[in-house]
């Protein structure tokens, strides 16, 4: 069998199939740049919001708090994972199962409490406040 799959008349379907596959997406793209629209107005690049005229620009610059909750997220989303797929086969896993996911949720309650007490959690007004004193504590019970 593998003798037959490096033979010309067994390839030759794929190769057909590729060549038509570039010729259909060059022909599109040659059709859609001879018949489409060209104009240039001021305008063209402006965004347009519900008819509300923009005042600056879209690139602002968010904390990097609100980056580190997403972040905690999707790691806390993909553990949520495991731990349904663990749900679902829990007769055929056993208590090997039973014991890994108890070690898994443990090791991520562990995380979840480490990152609520160095603050990470905090994003509110106050936040930075709070970090100031939670470091200088820290920082005044380090040894020396």
């Amino acid at each position: 069998m593998t003798e037959q799959a490096n033979q010309p008349e067994v390839l030759w379907p794929l190769v057909l199939y590729g060549l038509a596959v570039i010729l259909l997406v060059a022909g599109m793209l040659t059709i859609a740049y001879f018949i489409g629209e060209r104009h240039k107005e001021p305008a063209t690049d402006d965004v347009y919001e519900s008819g509300i005229k923009i005042t600056g620009t879209a690139r602002l610059r968010f904390a990097v708090h609100f980056y580190l909750v997403a972040m905690f997220f999707v790691i806390f989303d993909v553990a949520s994972v495991f731990i349904i797929a663990w749900a679902i086969s829990i007769h055929q896993v056993g208590w090997t199962g039973y014991t890994a996911i108890a070690v898994f949720i443990g090791i991520m309650m562990s995380a979840l409490f480490y990152i609520w007490k160095t603050g990470a959690l905090k994003v509110g007004p106050d936040s930075k406040k709070i970090l100031k004193a939670y470091h200088k504590r820290i920082n005044r019970n380090a040894p020396t």
